[in-house]
C-alpha cells in the first residue's frame, strides 16, 4: 500500500531556501525529513524509530516505522524478535528492518511550528557550517567588509556572506568607523564556537602591515623578497626586516618604491604610522644594529645564553636609539626577539673601568702584590682567582713584564688562596650542620655548601625534597643551570632506591632459602 503524499511545493521552498542561504539543497531536504519525523514521533511514540524521506523528484513524502530483527529483544518499541519478523518477511537477517509504511499525518499548530523550527534550526546548523569551512582556511588574509554595527566600541563587520569581529583593541588608536562604512582588516583567528563560527579581525596585528605590503609591492607577492619580522607600535611606528633572494633587487629600494609611493599606501591605510624598513641578516648582532637605525652603534656585545645583546651607542645618539617613551628599542627588541640594553660610551668606559678597578682589588688582596702586576693579570683577560691557579706556568710566564720566577710564585700564592678560603668555607659549612653526605658530591664547591647551610639544607632528604629551580636559586643561576640542578638531586635521592633495593635482594634471598629447604625436606622423604 503506498501510503506517500504528493507535497511538490517542498521542493520549491526547499529550492529558495537553498539559494537564499547559499547552501546545498540537499541539507535542506534533509532538515525537512528531520522535522516531519519529529511530527511522526509527536503522534506515533517517541520511542518508535520513525523515518521520513522525501522523493527528490516529485516531492512525495513517505512515513514510515522500523523495527530492527534481533535475537534477544532490548528495546520493545524499535526491535522484534528474528523469527516473528519472518513470519512477515521470511529472508530477513538479524541487523536487518522491518519496513512498515504509516498513514501521513495531517500536520497540526503545534505540529507545524515544531516542525518549522526543525529546519530552521537545521538550516542555521548547516549555514554555520558552511561559514566556519569558508574562513578556517582564511587565516592571515586582508579582508574588505562593511561595518553593520558597533557593540560597546566593538565593530561587526559584514565580509561577504559571513560576520566577523573587529574588536575595539584590535583598531589602531584615534581611528573610528560608522555603521556603513568601509573598513579593510587581517583575518588572524577563525573558532568554531557553540554559538556559531566567530571570525576575528585585527588591524593592529604585525600580519596586517605584512600582507598590506604584499598587495602594493609584486616583489613581495610573487617571493622575490621576503618579510622576516614585523614590529608594531600601532599607529605610531612600525619596524620591518626584509630580504631579497635576488641580489639584484634592494629589498628596502623595492619596498619604498618610487618616491616612496609604495609605503607611502601603506602608510595611509594605517593612519600615518611611521615605518622603517630594514635589511635583515642572518648574523644576530648586524640585524640588531640595522633594527636600531637610524641610531649609530659602536659596539655590540652578546649574551647568546640569556638571550641578551649590549649596544653601545655614541652619547649624543642615545635619546635617538632609545627613542620617544623608549619606542625605538622596544620595537627593534620585539623585531630582533633579542633584550636591548644599551649604553652610551661614557657609561660603557665608566663601568669598564669599575670592573678593572673591582678586579684589580681582588687580586691585590688575593696575591699580596701591588696594582701593576695586578693590572697586568685583569689586562690579560684573568677574571678570578681559579683562572690563574689552573693556568700553566709557561703560558703565564709568557706575558710580558713575567719569568718563570714570577709566574710559579703568582699560582702558589693563588693556590694557597683558594686551599684557605676553602679550608675556612668548610668550617663555616660544619658550623651551619651541612653533613658530610653532601660536601662528598664532587659537583658543590665549599661556597654552594655554605649556601645551602644558610637556608636550612643540610641532609641527602634536604637536598632530594628541592625543586631543581630551587637549588638553581639558592646557589646562583651563574653557577648552576637546571640540568646540572636536575643531576644532583636525582643523586641525593639515590639512596631512596638503596633501601628498596636491598629489600628486594633480601625478599629474594629468603624465597629462594625457602625453595631450597623444601626441595631438601622432599629429597628426604623421597
Amino acid at each position: 500500500m503506498d501510503t506517500a503524499v504528493s507535497r511538490p511545493e517542498l521542493l520549491l521552498v526547499a529550492d529558495a531556501v537553498a539559494r537564499e542561504k547559499s547552501i546545498d539543497r540537499e541539507e535542506v531536504l534533509d532538515a525537512m525529513e528531520q522535522a516531519i519525523q519529529k511530527a511522526g514521533r509527536a503522534k506515533y511514540g517517541h520511542e518508535k524509530d520513525i523515518r521520513a524521506t522525501i522523493d527528490r523528484k516529485t516531492g512525495d513524502v513517505r512515513l514510515s516505522r522500523w523495527t530492527e530483527a534481533v535475537e534477544t529483544v532490548e528495546n520493545e518499541e524499535t526491535q522484534i524478535p528474528v523469527h516473528i519478523a519472518r513470519k512477515f518477511q521470511p529472508e530477513i537477517k538479524v541487523g536487518e528492518h522491518l519496513v512498515d509504511p504509516l498513514p501521513p499525518i495531517d500536520f497540526g499548530r503545534i505540529a507545524a511550528q515544531t516542525a518549522k523550527q526543525v529546519i530552521v534550526q537545521r538550516v542555521r546548523e548547516y549555514e554555520r557550517k558552511r561559514q566556519y569551512d569558508e574562513f578556517k582556511d582564511r587565516v592571515g588574509e586582508i579582508v574588505n567588509g562593511v561595518v553593520k554595527r558597533t557593540e560597546y566600541g566593538n565593530l561587526m563587520v559584514e565580509i561577504g556572506r559571513a560576520e566577523a569581529l573587529l574588536r575595539r583593541d584590535e583598531l589602531i588608536p584615534r581611528e573610528s568607523f560608522r555603521n556603513g562604512d568601509r573598513v579593510r582588516a587581517y583575518i588572524y583567528d577563525v573558532r568554531e564556537e557553540p554559538r556559531g563560527p566567530q571570525i576575528f579581525l585585527s588591524r593592529t596585528h604585525p600580519g596586517f602591515l605584512a600582507k598590506l605590503f604584499a598587495q602594493e609591492v609584486p616583489e613581495i607577492y610573487d617571493g622575490i623578497i621576503e618579510i622576516k619580522a614585523v614590529a608594531r607600535d600601532p599607529g605610531s611606528r612600525a619596524k620591518m626586516a626584509v630580504i631579497s633572494r635576488d641580489a639584484s633587487i634592494d629589498p628596502v629600494g623595492a619596498c619604498v618604491g618610487m618616491r616612496g609611493s609604495r609605503v607611502q599606501a601603506v602608510v595611509q591605510e594605517l593612519q600615518g604610522e611611521k615605518i622603517d624598513i630594514i635589511p635583515w641578516s642572518p648574523q644576530a648582532a648586524t640585524f640588531v644594529v640595522n633594527a636600531l637605525a637610524p641610531a649609530e652603534v659602536t659596539k655590540v656585545v652578546m649574551d647568546e645564553d640569556a638571550g641578551r645583546v649590549e649596544v653601545v651607542v655614541p652619547d649624543d645618539q642615545l635619546s635617538l636609539a632609545i627613542g620617544r617613551r623608549g619606542q625605538n628599542v622596544r620595537l627593534a627588541s620585539q623585531l630582533t626577539r633579542w633584550d636591548i640594553d644599551i649604553l652610551t660610551e661614557a657609561e660603557e668606559s665608566e663601568r669598564r673601568q669599575e670592573e678593572f678597578r673591582r678586579r684589580t682589588g681582588l687580586f691585590v688582596e688575593a696575591l699580596d702584590v701591588d696594582d701593576v702586576i695586578a693590572g697586568l693579570l685583569v689586562t690579560e683577560g684573568f677574571n678570578s682567582i681559579e683562572e690563574l691557579a689552573f693556568t700553566p706556568p709557561d703560558e703565564l710566564a709568557a706575558i710580558e713584564g713575567f719569568d718563570d720566577a714570577v709566574a710559579e710564585e703568582l699560582i702558589r700564592r693563588a693556590e694557597q688562596f683558594l686551599l684557605k678560603r676553602d679550608n675556612e668555607l668548610n668550617d663555616q659549612r660544619i658550623a651551619l650542620g651541612v653533613s658530610d653526605d653532601i660536601a662528598a658530591m664532587e659537583t658543590l664547591t665549599p661556597a654552594m655548601l655554605v649556601a645551602l647551610g644558610q637556608k636550612g639544607v643540610k641532609t641527602l632528604d634536604d637536598l632530594a625534597d628541592l625543586a631543581s629551580d630551587e637549588l638553581v636559586e639558592i646557589v646562583g643561576e651563574a653557577n648552576m643551570d637546571e640540568t646540572t640542578a636536575n643531576e644532583i638531586i636525582m643523586a641525593a635521592r639515590a639512596h631512596w632506591f638503596d633501601g628498596e633495593e636491598a629489600h628486594t635482594e633480601e625478599l629474594a634471598g629468603d624465597a629462594g632459602e625457602a625453595e631450597a629447604t623444601e626441595d631438601g625436606e622432599a629429597a628426604d622423604h623421597a
